[in-house]
Formats: structure tokens, C-alpha cells, sequence
């Protein structure tokens, strides 16, 4: 039930019809339009957008002024080294409290402007400043790709646009943490599984995020099932993404798939059980232990009848 081709063929394909389509008349441009949507899939308006952007020579566009200096950047390196070297999430929290602190002792003398700046730059942009110096810090070895990423790489990409109404037993698959305000530490994750065409749930609780738990916990989901599992479309996460889970999809053949980054919508379906029955059932506190999951077993058990049944939206007890 995947899409027909990758997304890489995908955009090999528009850029092969983008001067086309650009040098063409309407008439023509709606020829092209109609194969490439019955090619790609792409709703027409996606298509229309996508070759448009083609089209645009990036070179021509206006360059805009650096927003941040050297002044910036030698600033967060001084935070960064204060911190122990932290990661941009954790010293975008930190900076409100570390800059006064370095002022105090003369490390960092900010300008009113400047300083405006450290204080709400985001931690994409401190993660984006901070990587020559993070490469040299590194004795000028730049992070390895990790194993997880080849495993991502080999398994295809399914968008929300690419369910053309599945039979049963092709699911969305994600996991909800029940670690609290904190995620340090071991927690439970709720692992749910969604069929797509009936909306039917399974809610399987693991004491901790691990491949071997994911596994035993699908083929529990298996034997709950009226029909068998033939699709698991997982996110990027590393508790799907490894050589335990993906292999045994396989070796069970079901078809495995995965969304892409950030892109919540392409798994609409677990994204909403998410909510509308865990968080519902379980609520955001922190839970742990072997006992607090036998726990979880019988809640899940107990309306498990009444969640499953053919609807978009489950009525809960």
C-alpha cells in the first residue's frame, strides 16, 4: 500500500518537467499537470506549487543581511563552554541566567543590541552558529552519520496524501512517554497501533523505550487483531528504526514504512488515538515501573472493547 514511487523519484521527475512545463502554453500546462498528479500522486495543487518553485532561479533571489556576527557567535561560544558544552535546547534555557553571570565576571560585554540578540535567539540558530566550533572542539571530526540513519534510509517514506483507502491491517504505529515534566530516566511508553481503514486501536504498554519490547508488544497487538497486521507505518523514532523491529516486520511479512521528519499530519490517524484515548485514559504523569505497567495492561484491557470498535471517534468509558 505504499506509494508507487520514492520521494527522491518523485523530485527527479519534477525537475525533468519544470522547464517544460515553465515554456508551455495553458493547454499544454494542463497535460503536464494531469500526468505528473497521476505519477507523483500530488494533489494538483501541490504540483502547481512544486513546479513553480522549480522554476525560480535561486540565484536571482536577494541575499539577506547576516542577522547575527561575530560578536553573537564568539558570545554563544563563551556560553557553550560555561555550560559544559550543553546542547542548543538546553543553553537557549540557560542563557537568561548564564549571560548576567558572565558579565558580573567580565567575561562577555554585550551591547544593548547585542545582547537583545543572545537573549532570544532560537536553539536551531545557536545549533546552526555553534558547528565549525563543535567540529574543532571535536579534534576537527565532524559527527558520524549514526547506524539508525542507514536503517531510515532503506525503509520508504509514506505521506498522509498516500493512503488510497487500505484494506485492513495496514496501521499507523507510534508511542505515547509517560515520563511526566521530566524525561530523564526510565518511563512507560504506550505503544499504539491504528488501522487505518476501521480505526480500530490497540494500546500495548512497554516499561521502557527498546526495539525487543516494540516487537513483543506488535505481536501481542497481533494476536488482539480481527485480521493480520500487513502495515506498520512507524515515525523516525530509533525505538522503530533499528535492526530489531525492522527486520521482524519483514520477516513477518508486513510492509514497513515511515513518515516524514517533523511532519506530524503524515500520521494523523495515531497522532489523534494519541490524544483522544491515552491521554484521555492515562493523562501526562509520570509513570514507572514493572507493576505500574501490569497496571496499565488491565486499563487498556478493560476498554480495549470499546475503543476498537468502527468509528473515527472512540467513545470512552
Amino acid at each position: 500500500m505504499a506509494g508507487q514511487i520514492s520521494m527522491g523519484a518523485r523530485r527527479e521527475i519534477k525537475s525533468a518537467v519544470a522547464e517544460r512545463y515553465r515554456q508551455a502554453g495553458r493547454a499544454e500546462k494542463g497535460l503536464i499537470l494531469d500526468e505528473l498528479c497521476k505519477v507523483t500522486g500530488w494533489h494538483r495543487k501541490h504540483a502547481v506549487r512544486a513546479l513553480a518553485a522549480q522554476s525560480t532561479n535561486q540565484s536571482d533571489r536577494r541575499r539577506r543581511k547576516p542577522k547575527y556576527g561575530d560578536v553573537i557567535k564568539d558570545a554563544l561560544v563563551a556560553l557553550w563552554e560555561a555550560s559544559d558544552r550543553i546542547c542548543g535546547k538546553r543553553l537557549k534555557m540557560m542563557i537568561p541566567a548564564l549571560l548576567p553571570a558572565l558579565e558580573r565576571h567580565g567575561r562577555l560585554s554585550l551591547g544593548k543590541e547585542d545582547r537583545a540578540l543572545v537573549l532570544r535567539i532560537s536553539a536551531a540558530t545557536i545549533d546552526r552558529l555553534l558547528v565549525d566550533t563543535k567540529v574543532a572542539a571535536a579534534g576537527g571530526k565532524r559527527r558520524r552519520v549514526g547506524f539508525y540513519s542507514a536503517i531510515r534510509r532503506e525503509v520508504p517514506i509514506r505521506t498522509f496524501n498516500d493512503w488510497h483507502d487500505p484494506p485492513p491491517g495496514f496501521c499507523e504505529i507510534d508511542m505515547v512517554a509517560h515520563g511526566g515534566t521530566s524525561v530523564a530516566g526510565s518511563f512507560i511508553q504506550t505503544l499504539t497501533m491504528v488501522d487505518v481503514a476501521t480505526g480500530w486501536t490497540e494500546c500495548l504498554p512497554l516499561v521502557t523505550r527498546e526495539g525487543g519490547l516494540v516487537v513483543e508488544a506488535m505481536a501481542r497487538a497481533q494476536s488482539l487483531f480481527p485480521w493480520l497486521v500487513r502495515g506498520a507505518d512507524f515515525d523516525n523514532d530509533s525505538a522503530f528504526m533499528n535492526d530489531v523491529v525492522v527486520p521482524w516486520c519483514r520477516s513477518q511479512q508486513i510492509e514497513v514504512t515511515r513518515s516524514r521528519a517533523y511532519k506530524k499530519n503524515d500520521q494523523a490517524f495515531v497522532e489523534q488515538k494519541n490524544g483522544a484515548v491515552v491521554r484521555r485514559l492515562v493523562g501526562y504523569g509520570r509513570f514507572e515501573g514493572i507493576e505500574t505497567a501490569r497496571i496499565l495492561v488491565r486499563l487498556y484491557a478493560a476498554s480495549r472493547l470499546d475503543l476498537s470498535r468502527f468509528s473515527s471517534e472512540p467513545a470512552l468509558v
